[in-house]
């Protein structure tokens, strides 16, 4: 699926959120299109409040558009109390690949921004036009902001607009800062982060504690004393339906430095057996059964005294789950599945067990991550953390995955589970991701290290640089190896196991038919595959001497030795010969 399909199905999710008295709005089927893309349109800039600034519900992202008549250039607006600073939106979208990817936003468009009349509480624009309802909304809400002069404004362009030099942005927005979000940091910034579930950071978390039934107090904690410094330790337990509540929100960006995300369907077991614990019973076997999750903070705070009987409240800055992500995303998936139903019925009463670790000494970063690997590995039990998590997040796995997707809109899963958010949305499907050690077999492949390509545990069998990787145009031919790859898997029924020879199809694909230019690789591949498999039994018998090993056996009882030809095909495979005989043998036939 390319970059933009995904794009578009992201936006039709948004607009089915919407609720039935903004059906004029958002229209949602295709059949009336021109109302259907100015309903994209807007989703657009939903999805940038979404991403943004964690505004789940839509309603409530509704209330910061203004795109419309007499909007003064303005599509919308947050005003952001955290770091001080109103956002002015102006979006163009567009409604097909090329023009998303290459049209640009005028300067006259952007010179439409009446930011600076609408800040000094002008009611008409300069031809004497009256601001809407959602302009004088946003001049309300600044004038009645508390320490207003504290903040700082901030235009946002959501579209193409290259070759302008930031300077010039400032004088056309009337002196404001102004931040371009181009057809690459949407995919990058925004639809990225949507279909891993990373798009919003928790800073400081609020969890709210139930007292009622806590004889000795909230918790216990104590400081430990390790060889990667010194760190606090609070045990507490803590309502299901705020972790539930946090995942909903935070999802996968909380679980950075967990070696792996969601499991859906390999997690299954333990996700069903949770499940089964909070909708299958009113009491609270779940502090009993369920091991409990382990978070990582920055600094940590608990306050008994909030005004309220029986509750106290937890903070915690940067939180990270680094042990329990399974059980904290299965929470999150009952708490947003019931948001209109009974939600606190359902967990009403049901607690677990959460341990959050407090680095004192975090300011060493390779040796905070350290001891989160030492941690993590320690303490997961549920599902074991098999090798290739424990590399999942290395740095070259993130500039892999970053690079994949920036050149060829390949989402690749470095960790399991990342992408299972998007599978969940219906944003992507389980067949647009690629298993982290195919990525690898492709690369050795479509390089000619056939035999290396068939090793088993491949994703922890090797020891390449990113440059390696990049360098030339390898990663070129490892992308059309991939795509040759799911072309000629068609060929292959569900149940067969891939053999040595679908790698060497592949690899004499690459060395045949790689055009220059990506977009043409489809087409290359689907003109010529065909050749390739249709050729393959007679290429192979006119070489079968080369894949011939004479190996010499001894009888250990009359010391005869007897010759044995046994078939080697690897050897031939992997040899400099190899792509030779291929171009010799299917030009020559051609």
């Amino acid at each position: 699926m390319k970059k933009y399909d995904i794009l578009l199905n992201i936006l039709d999710a948004i607009i089915a959120e919407a609720p039935a008295s903004m059906s004029k709005k958002y229209v949602k089927s295709e059949k009336k299109i021109d109302d259907y893309n100015r309903s994209r349109t807007r989703a657009f800039i939903h999805l940038y409040l979404k991403v943004s600034f964690g505004i789940l519900d839509f309603e409530k992202r509704e209330h910061f558009i203004t795109d419309g008549t007499n909007d003064g250039g303005i599509d919308g607006y947050y005003i952001n109390t955290e770091n001080k600073t109103i956002y002015f939106i102006q979006s163009k979208f567009r409604l097909n690949e090329k023009n998303f990817e290459e049209k640009e936003i005028s300067l006259q468009e952007v010179l439409v921004m009446d930011v600076n009349r609408i800040l000094d509480g002008e009611q008409f624009d300069e031809a004497g036009n009256e601001y809407n309802g959602k302009i004088k909304v946003l001049q309300r809400e600044i004038s009645s902001t508390q320490d207003i002069a504290r903040y700082s404004y901030q235009v946002i362009i959501l579209a193409n607009l290259k070759n302008t030099k930031a300077s010039d942005l400032r004088k056309l927005t009337g002196g404001l800062a102004t931040e371009v979000f181009d057809f690459k940091k949407c995919y990058d910034d925004l639809v990225f982060p949507v279909v891993t579930g990373t798009y919003f950071n928790a800073t400081d978390l609020n969890i709210n504690i139930d007292l009622s039934n806590k004889n000795a107090g909230t918790k216990i904690s104590y400081t430990v004393m390790t060889k990667k410094g010194e760190c606090e330790i609070t045990v507490l337990f803590v309502p299901t339906i705020e972790l539930g509540r946090i995942m909903y929100k935070y999802k996968n960006s909380i679980l950075k430095y967990n070696p792996r995300s969601y499991l859906g369907h390999e997690g299954k077991n333990v996700n069903n057996a949770i499940k089964e614990t909070i909708l299958g019973t009113n009491t609270n076997e779940f502090a009993l059964y369920n091991n409990g999750i382990t978070m990582l903070s920055d600094e940590t705070y608990i306050n008994e005294r909030i005004g309220q009987k029986n509750k106290a409240q937890l903070i915690v800055k940067n939180p990270q789950i680094i042990n329990g992500g399974q059980t904290s995303y299965t929470l999150s998936r009952i708490f947003e599945e019931n948001l209109n139903n009974n939600v606190e019925d359902i967990f009403k009463g049901k607690e677990v067990l959460l341990k959050v670790i407090t680095l004192l000494d975090n300011n060493n970063h390779a040796s905070k991550l350290e001891l989160i690997n030492d941690i993590s590995e320690a303490t997961n039990k549920q599902t074991p953390v098999i090798n290739a998590d424990k590399l999942s997040n290395d740095e070259l796995q993130s500039q892999i995955q970053a690079e994949l997707f920036n050149r060829y809109g390949i989402l690749y899963e470095r960790k399991r589970g990342e992408f299972a958010d998007g599978i969940f949305n219906s944003y992507i499907t389980e067949k647009d991701i690629t298993e982290r050690n195919l990525f690898f077999r492709m690369y050795y492949t479509s390089n000619g290290q056939i035999t290396k390509a068939r090793e088993k545990k491949l994703f922890v069998r090797q020891n390449l640089t990113f440059e390696e990787i990049t360098k030339d145009n390898r990663l070129d031919k490892t992308y059309f190896a991939f795509l040759c790859f799911r072309k000629i898997g068609k060929l292959n029924s569900p149940n067969q196991r891939v053999q040595l020879n679908t790698y060497a199809k592949v690899f004499a694909l690459t060395v045949l038919y790689k055009p220059e230019k990506i977009e043409d690789y489809s087409d290359a591949i689907d003109d010529n595959y065909l050749t390739i498999e249709n050729g393959w039994e007679s290429f192979l018998n006119k070489h079968s001497e080369k894949a011939i090993l004479i190996k010499n056996k001894t009888n250990k009882k009359t010391g005869a030795v007897k010759s044995i030809r046994m078939e080697n095909w690897s050897s031939w495979y992997n040899s400099p010969k190899f792509a030779q005989d291929i171009v010799k043998h299917f030009q020559d036939n051609s």
